[in-house]
């Protein structure tokens, strides 16, 4: 068969040459040793913590190595795309800290190596298909779903391996008048690569996260272009990561069964292969079982789950280096001031069995970065997620923002900072008390105590109550009345003879937290007294 006649045949529109369209995309110009990553996802709406969990390892391999990250939406299945996909992607990993040097924006592109959408690059693709023709690598098809049926039905009778392969592939050597005889009828078809593999050859293929690895060859002839010309995401890939100079591709392990495809078809394009970085999948712990992480199962797995809760973007940056590098924490306890960014993350240290997510050290990280900001920053973090999560807390702390600063300066700074926060929409709680409006009281004292002995302690301390005196004043006089009152003011000798006394000084103070702030534990209950004023103090203890 004349294979130039065929592809002339096939797409008589393509007048572009491979040549042509290199030209358009020359080497990029960086620095000795720097890495080309990119995120390259489908708009279907929804990004799982996968996604992030990949987008960050691209991203810190690039910034890493003084590279790019490039944003790259792999759009060619108009059936899975939504509207505002794109943005809704791009928001989302923005909210989460994770920018893009180049690619797709909200509006167009950004970087001299677009068009960074997949369904304005057919061209492109047929160009680099036509070629494959020409080689005689590439053929047409023009099965009907009915006669692919009936092939996958034999196969699974005779418990064959399911593709398009050998005799199945029965419009692998067809002649050139059978194929124009389709073309004159109409008859839409689709482009095949012509496989030279044999899965009886095994060879080794280094895979920078799990090392050397077996690779069976593939010896199925898989679609690269579909019936209307667009590329399958086999095809599309291998031709845009050698355009836009990508070093490193990063991707789940599920991946792994496409590898050997990927391999022939970069070797088929005449392409240098990227180096492949499979990663392990996120798992999690469920009655004692690790499993996959489940979009219909767990909320987590959500990306909008983390903005919506108010996770700050320092902790799941943080939290998702201790999973992906196994030297992260301890680097960390040696660097507690250091930015993430100076941390050398490498693929070397990146599991290969599976990373277990887990909510809780989340959680306890998260409380940590707050701990450590100042009360200037968890206003304007609160205030800002308030905004557009609960309209109505933003306008109670935009009224008086010196007055919820100093609530957020209670126990903040030194060298055990209180660590009461996890999520910024946890603020609001942690404040309530605060502000009268708000206020709920969530615990009462217990039925144990006496209520005329706990009246009588609340009427002394309003009698005696002064604003202006020191913290250690303040405390000898809560001592006072709880020795007035049958309640023992030394701990220790609380301790030794508990029976001797009504309590300790300790329920006394109890009882006025909850008082004061309708709950066992708060912040120190001086400061919130001298922020409350004496006038709400004394309302609450003689209410």
């Amino acid at each position: 068969m004349d294979a130039q006649f065929l592809a002339e045949l096939l797409y008589p529109n393509i007048k572009t040459l491979p040549q042509d369209i290199e030209a358009r995309y020359p080497a990029r110009n960086l620095p000795e040793g720097a890495k080309v990553t990119r995120f390259a996802p489908s708009p279907t709406g929804f990004l799982h913590i996968g996604n992030l969990y990949g987008a960050f390892t691209d991203e810190r391999l690039a910034h890493n190595s003084g590279g790019v990250f490039y944003l790259r939406i792999e759009d060619t299945d108009a059936k899975r795309t939504v509207p505002n996909g794109i943005q809704i992607i791009i928001e989302t990993l923005a909210k989460l800290g994770v920018n893009f040097d180049e690619g797709a924006v909200i509006d167009g592109d950004k970087g001299d190596y677009g068009p960074y959408r997949q369904s304005e690059r057919a061209e492109i693709y047929q160009t680099f298909a036509k070629q494959l023709i020409r080689e005689g690598k590439a053929y047409p098809c023009f099965c009907t779903e009915e006669e692919l049926t009936a092939i996958r039905e034999k196969q699974e009778t005779e418990k064959l391996n399911p593709g398009y392969y050998g005799e199945f592939a029965i419009w692998r050597d067809a002649p050139i008048e059978k194929i124009q005889e389709k073309l004159q009828e109409g008859v839409p078809f689709v482009l095949r690569f012509k496989s030279d593999g044999n899965l009886n050859n095994k060879h080794k293929f280094r895979d920078e996260i799990k090392g050397e690895i077996d690779v069976t060859e593939n010896d199925i002839d898989h679609v690269i272009l579909k019936s209307d010309g667009i590329p399958t995401y086999h095809f599309a890939h291998a031709v845009d990561d050698h355009l836009m100079g990508t070093t490193h591709v990063i991707r789940d392990e599920s991946w792994l069964s496409t590898l050997p495809f990927h391999i022939q078809l970069f070797k088929a394009l005449g392409f240098k292969m990227p180096k492949y970085c499979h990663t392990a999948q996120v798992l999690k712990l469920d009655n004692g079982n690790k499993r996959k992480i489940s979009k219909r199962k767990d909320p987590e797995a959500a990306l909008t789950y983390y903005h919506s809760q108010g996770y700050p973007v320092s902790a799941v940056r943080e939290y998702l280096l201790t999973i992906l590098n196994s030297n992260f924490e301890e680097w960390r306890l040696a660097n507690p001031e250091a930015a993430i960014e100076d941390f050398k993350f490498t693929t070397k240290k990146m599991s290969v069995s599976g990373s277990l997510f887990d909510l809780d050290k989340l959680n306890d990280i998260s409380k940590n970065v707050i701990s450590r900001m100042s009360a200037e920053e968890v206003y304007e973090y609160t205030l800002t997620w308030a905004k557009e999560n609960d309209v109505d807390f933003a306008k109670i702390l935009e009224a008086d923002r010196d007055y919820a600063v100093s609530i957020l300066s209670i126990g903040r700074g030194g060298k055990k900072p209180r660590k009461d926060l996890a999520l910024w929409s946890e603020v609001k709680g942690y404040m309530s008390f605060f502000y009268d409006d708000l206020f709920e009281a969530v615990d009462a004292i217990p039925e144990s105590f006496s209520a005329e002995d706990v009246k009588a302690i609340c009427n002394d301390f309003a009698a005696s109550y002064d604003e202006t005196v020191e913290q250690n004043d303040w405390f000898a006089n809560i001592k006072a009345i709880a020795e007035k009152n049958g309640f023992c003011p030394d701990m220790k000798q609380y301790k030794a003879n508990p029976e001797a006394f009504k309590g300790s000084v300790a329920d006394v103070s109890m009882f006025l937290r909850i008082a004061v702030t309708g709950r066992m534990n708060s912040p120190d209950l001086y400061e919130v007294m001298k922020i409350l004023g004496k006038e709400r103090v004394l309302a609450r203890v003689l209410k």
